[in-house]
């Protein structure tokens, strides 16, 4: 027991660290799949048919295979069959990799989404707004847009809270985020070896997050009750 509060500083200050490139690729991923998922929706939904076929193939196959498996082929495929390495060097080469991976997984599950509920609003609606003499664009974003975000919000809080977990799966391609960190004790990072403990404390970190977020996004919901 001693040991272990010895090593407690130590271990909570690589844990911190871990957890703020987590934190980070969390937030650059929202900011990035969130916006491209609507582009993404607005491409499956075209009546231009080859851009809607070729759109809903990308998100199948997006979709249709692990996050792993794309971390892997964006980080290595340029360097080791273009032989370029495009993401640059260190860290900050394997989190550009991470975020660009993850931003286009999940704006391909938003897409799907925001598609979702865009047509779920009854088409009556913006046949309404074109007799009132609303162009298209003001009855997608003062009629339709609303609705749909009032729709959206409880299926895109399950995908942001998963999102929280998945950032694990950077390690993949060793981005020193918190869980990188916490199993680093177990190979002798800092001068401990052998330690499993701080594994356990990285399912805390996540834990508090994930409350975090849950209360926030249902308050989101509540506020949006202006529909019922």
């Amino acid at each position: 027991m001693d040991q272990i509060l010895q090593q407690m500083p130590i271990v909570l200050k690589a844990l911190n660290v871990g957890f703020l490139q987590t934190l980070n690729l969390f937030f650059v991923t929202g900011l990035g799949a969130i916006p491209l998922g609507l582009v993404i929706a607005f491409g499956s939904m075209s009546r231009f048919k080859p851009l809607s076929i070729l759109t809903r193939l990308v998100v199948w196959v997006v979709r249709g295979t692990p996050l792993m498996i794309q971390l892997l082929i964006i980080f290595y495929f340029p360097g080791m069959v273009l032989g370029s390495n495009i993401w640059g060097k260190g860290e900050a080469g394997r989190f550009l990799a991470s975020a660009i991976a993850f931003i286009f997984n999940y704006a391909c599950y938003f897409s799907e989404i925001y598609r979702g509920g865009i047509q779920s609003v009854p088409r009556g609606q913006q046949e309404a707004g074109l007799v009132l003499g609303m162009t298209k664009s003001q009855i997608f974003f003062k009629v339709t847009l609303l609705q749909v975000i009032k729709r959206i919000v409880p299926p895109m809080s399950n995908e942001v809270i998963t999102l929280v977990k998945d950032t694990a799966l950077a390690r993949i391609i060793a981005l020193q985020e918190i869980i990188w960190a916490g199993q680093s004790f177990l190979k002798g990072s800092h001068g401990i070896a052998g330690a499993i403990w701080p594994l356990f404390f990285t399912a805390v970190y996540y834990l508090i997050f994930n409350g975090i977020v849950t209360v926030l996004l249902g308050k989101l919901e509540k506020r949006l009750d202006y529909f019922r």
